[in-house]
């Protein structure tokens, strides 16, 4: 197994992916300047990586074998927009640019389902259920960043030289201990957002098991270098909805004008594929709300 460097490591999805990374055996260095990097990781540095000096300078010292960026302000609207746009767009180009340029072999980078554009006044899907082809329609800054992220990724691609790219999708991340009443990146708690269904309407409600999107990172990182095109992008999403109802019926209370697509989501469908990930890395999300929930 190889080391692998972790970016934001001590966030709610961080924390997941490094424990999932280090019991399958690689040799995990979280950098985050947050404390709470789990005690899985072999090593921690706490770093600035908006200064392009610091992330060479982290590359520089580990010599990692893949490197995973997740580090972000995660969310739209905690701070403002300028400021998300500005560091995560910063974020994304130092990681990738210090990469590769320690030609790191393999760079996996985490994007948003918010790029699709939910959530915006007036939004109606194409289809449903929403996948990797579905147009990007960011409305607010956040979303811009992820798109501007995904475009980073494609960029070093294009540009050539050994690294192998991949930017994935994870939908509303759910960490372990929220499953138990912690709240979420929302503040609401897992049961409020399924007894108010209001709250996880604009988001269709998805989501996905933050523990799922570390075993998502750990196929990316063993199936990168036998995909076909360097700088795939994959959503990857809960095999169902945090929903009580089915989508067909709840999609049409909130999205008015998405009445006839939601039709195609029967029974639990979620309105997110993650079929490519299922297809192209042999991935697909274990745990529900229905065998999580405490």
């Amino acid at each position: 197994m190889s080391r692998v460097l972790v970016t934001g490591s001590a966030g709610r999805l961080g924390r997941s992916v490094v424990a999932t990374l280090a019991a399958a055996g690689h040799e995990v260095i979280g950098v985050d300047p947050a404390p709470g990097t789990p005690r899985d990781a072999a090593d921690t540095l706490p770093a600035d990586l908006t200064d392009p000096g610091e992330a060479y300078s982290v590359i520089a010292r580990f010599r990692p074998g893949a490197v995973v960026h997740l580090a972000a302000i995660a969310v739209p609207f905690g701070r403002t927009d300028a400021t998300t746009f500005r560091v995560n767009t910063q974020l994304a180009f130092n990681v990738c640019a210090a990469a590769v340029a320690f030609d790191v072999p393999k760079l996996v980078v985490a994007s948003s389902p918010t790029v699709l554009g939910y959530g915006a006044p007036g939004w109606t899907p194409s289809y449903l259920p929403l996948d990797e082809d579905h147009p990007t329609l960011p409305w607010n800054a956040y979303g811009l960043s992820k798109v501007v992220a995904e475009e980073t990724v494609r960029t070093f691609a294009r540009a050539g030289g050994g690294t192998r790219t991949a930017a994935f999708r994870p939908c509303f991340v759910v960490a372990p201990e929220e499953w138990e009443g912690a709240p979420t990146q929302s503040g609401h708690s897992i049961r409020e957002r399924l007894d108010r269904p209001e709250i996880g309407a604009t988001s269709l409600f998805n989501y996905i098991d933050a523990r799922d999107a570390g075993e998502l990172v750990g196929a990316l990182l063993a199936r990168l270098p036998e995909l076909e095109r360097n700088g795939e992008v994959f959503l990857a999403g809960a095999g169902d909805a945090l929903a009580r109802e089915p989508l067909a019926e709840l999609v049409p209370r909130f999205v008015p004008q998405a009445r006839e697509l939601a039709a195609a989501l029967t029974g639990t469908a979620p309105a997110f594929s993650s079929a490519k990930a299922g297809r192209l890395l042999g991935w697909t999300a274990k745990r529900s709300w229905r065998t999580e929930l405490a």
